[in-house]
C-alpha cells in the first residue's frame, strides 16, 4: 500500500472536509436563505426569479431597505448586486452579523441590495427545458456566466429600480465581470465594480492541493467519466463528510486553509454556517476550464484540445484570449485583494493590475490588505473597516 494518499484522494478529502457536517439537514436550509439569514436578522428579503438568453432559471434575493430605513418605495436607494464565487452563494454574503456582513451593512448605509445566486446552486437550479440530471443542462462554465447570467441579472436590477446598478463580486464572481467588461459589454449597464480577491490570471496560484489537482488533470478525470456536476459526490459526500471530518486528527478547516489560505479573521461560528452552505454545485467543465487557466497561465475561453473542435467553435485552432486591458477605461473600479490568499494570489493580481496600467487614474482604487486570505473579504469580522468602508465611501464618489 503506498504510504501517502493519491493525489485524487487527497483533493476528494479537501472537498468533503469544506462542504462541513451540517448537510444532513437536508437541501431546504440552502432554498430558504431568505427565511434562515436574512429575516431572522431582523431584514425584508424578496425572492426574485430571472431567465436567461439560454434558458436557466435563476434565483436573485432583494434587501430592499435595511433595518431602520424608510420603507417607501419612491426613495431612490442605489442599488447594488452581489455575485458570489466558486462552490458558493448568496449565503457567502450573509454569515457574519449585520453590522459584519456586507449585504446588510450595504442595506443599513441605504442601498437596495439584489443577491446573485450562479447556476447550478441549490438556489438556481431550474431551466426552461432541462433537468440537472440532463447532461446538457451542465454544459458550461464561467463564460456562460459572464455571457448570460451576468446580463441578464444586471439587467433585471435596472429594469426594476430604474438606476443603473453598483457591482460587487467575489472570487469568481470578479472574473465574471472582468470578461465581460473587456469584451465591451456592461459598460452601460453598471456604475462601478468592485473586486473582491479578483481572479483573472491564475498561474501563480499557490494553493498546493488546487495546483496538484489540475496538474494530475483530476477535473478531467471526473469529465471524461461523465460526471458533469461539480462536486460529483451527492449523497456520498454527505455521509463521507461525517465520518472524514470528525476522525481524530482531521482538521477540516486545516484543510480549507490549504486551499484558500490562513484567512486571518474569520470567526468559529461563520465558519459553522460556511460549512452549512458549501460546497454548492458548478459544471465540472468549469471546474476544468479553471484548471486550463492555471496550467497556461492565459485568461482564455475554454479549449476544447482538438484543434478541428476548436475551430468548429471559434473558427480558429486556439482558444480566444480576453484581453483585460481591453475593460473601457472609464469604467470605476475597486479592486481589494489580500497578501496571504493563495486563490487570488498577489502576483496575479499584478499581473491583472498591469493589464489595466492605462485605465483613468480617478476610476481605479487598489487596496491591499496584508494580512487577509481569500474568506476574510466576506466573513472577515474587521472587513466592515479594512475593506467595506473605503468600498462604500468608492460608491458614494460614482
Amino acid at each position: 500500500m503506498a504510504k501517502y494518499p493519491s493525489a485524487s484522494i487527497l483533493f476528494l478529502v479537501a472537498l468533503v472536509c469544506v462542504s462541513g457536517v451540517a448537510q444532513t439537514i437536508g437541501l431546504d436550509i440552502h432554498n430558504n436563505i431568505c427565511k434562515s439569514l436574512v429575516k431572522t436578522r431582523g431584514y425584508i428579503c424578496q425572492e426574485h426569479h430571472v431567465t436567461t438568453e439560454d434558458g436557466y432559471i435563476l434565483r436573485l434575493l432583494r434587501i430592499p431597505y435595511g433595518r431602520f430605513g424608510s420603507k417607501s418605495t419612491t426613495d431612490q436607494k442605489p442599488p447594488v448586486l452581489l455575485q458570489h464565487g466558486l462552490l458558493t452563494d448568496a449565503a457567502s454574503w450573509l454569515l457574519n452579523p449585520p453590522n459584519q456582513a456586507l449585504a446588510f451593512i450595504l442595506a443599513d448605509k441605504g442601498f437596495d441590495v439584489w443577491l446573485a445566486n450562479a447556476r447550478g446552486t441549490d438556489s438556481s437550479r431550474g431551466h426552461k427545458s432541462l433537468s440537472t440530471n440532463d447532461p446538457a443542462y451542465w454544459d458550461w462554465t464561467w463564460e456562460q456566466l459572464a455571457a448570460y447570467d451576468l446580463p441578464a441579472l444586471v439587467n433585471y436590477v435596472n429594469n426594476q429600480t430604474g438606476e443603473k446598478s453598483h457591482y460587487v463580486g467575489h472570487s469568481l464572481g470578479t472574473l465574471t465581470v472582468l470578461a465581460a467588461l473587456s469584451q465591451q459589454k456592461l459598460r452601460n449597464s453598471i456604475r462601478s465594480a468592485a473586486l473582491l480577491s479578483p481572479i483573472a490570471h491564475l498561474g501563480q496560484i499557490s494553493t498546493s492541493l488546487v495546483r496538484v489537482a489540475t496538474l494530475t488533470f483530476l477535473p478531467e478525470q471526473f469529465y471524461i467519466f461523465g460526471l458533469r456536476e461539480f462536486p460529483p459526490l451527492g449523497r456520498l459526500e454527505q455521509t463521507l463528510q461525517t465520518i472524514v471530518c470528525i476522525h481524530p486528527g482531521v482538521d477540516c478547516s486545516y484543510i480549507l486553509t490549504a486551499i484558500t489560505g490562513p484567512n486571518c479573521c474569520v470567526s468559529p461560528s461563520s465558519l459553522d454556517l460556511y460549512y452549512e452552505h458549501t460546497p454548492q454545485s458548478t459544471a465540472t467543465k468549469n471546474i476544468v476550464h479553471l484548471s486550463q487557466m492555471i496550467r497556461s497561465g492565459t485568461i482564455r475561453m475554454f479549449d476544447y484540445t482538438l484543434p478541428h473542435t476548436n475551430m468548429q467553435h471559434y473558427n480558429q485552432f486556439s482558444p480566444p484570449v480576453y484581453n483585460m486591458a481591453n475593460i473601457p477605461k472609464d469604467i470605476p473600479l475597486f479592486l481589494s485583494y489580500g497578501g496571504r490568499d493563495a486563490l487570488s494570489d498577489v502576483n496575479d493580481v499584478k499581473a491583472l493590475l498591469y493589464d489595466l496600467k492605462d485605465h483613468d487614474k480617478d476610476k481605479l482604487v487598489e487596496q491591499y490588505v496584508e494580512e487577509y486570505a481569500h474568506l476574510d473579504f466576506i466573513m472577515g469580522w474587521n472587513a466592515n473597516r479594512k475593506v467595506y468602508d473605503p468600498l462604500i465611501t468608492f460608491f458614494g464618489q460614482h
